[in-house]
Formats: structure tokens, sequence, C-alpha cells
């Protein structure tokens, strides 16, 4: 394999994280609207917690932690 032959890998993989990232982005506007409804506030301390501490792996974790923040926002966003 050559350089560009990884490069064509990697990006068939960012083509499938984006789908999946507005697959999710999806799910986050539909528990946005839910919580809303049933006045539930956004951040959920503890869930994240939980997601956080099930990934050994620290670059998976960073990815993560901005993954659930920028859901949050979005959620604010479809609340306010």
């Amino acid at each position: 394999m050559d350089l560009q032959d990884y490069r064509k890998q990697i990006d068939a993989i960012d083509n499938e994280l984006l789908r999946l990232l507005n697959e999710r982005m999806d799910v986050v506007r539909q528990v946005a609207l839910y919580k809303k409804q049933h006045g539930i506030p956004v951040l959920n301390a503890e869930r994240e917690r939980e997601i956080l501490s099930a990934i050994d792996c620290p670059y998976a974790q960073k990815l993560y932690e901005v993954l659930l923040e920028i859901s949050r926002e979005y959620q604010e966003e479809i609340i306010t």
C-alpha cells in the first residue's frame, strides 16, 4: 500500500463517521424535544461520567468530550 491508499481508507472512514454523526445528532434532537416536553435539564453529569468512564483510549475520550459538548449545545439551541 502507498500513502494514497491509506488516505482513501481514511476518507471512507471519515464519510462513515459523518453519516453516523448526522444520525446521532438526529437522535440528540429527539432527546432535546423529550427533555423540553418533560422539563428535564440538558446536562446529565452522571450519564456523561458513565459514558466517559467506559472509554479507555485517551484519544477516544477527548473525542467524546467534544461530542458530548456539541450535543449539549445543540440541545440548548432546541430547548431555548
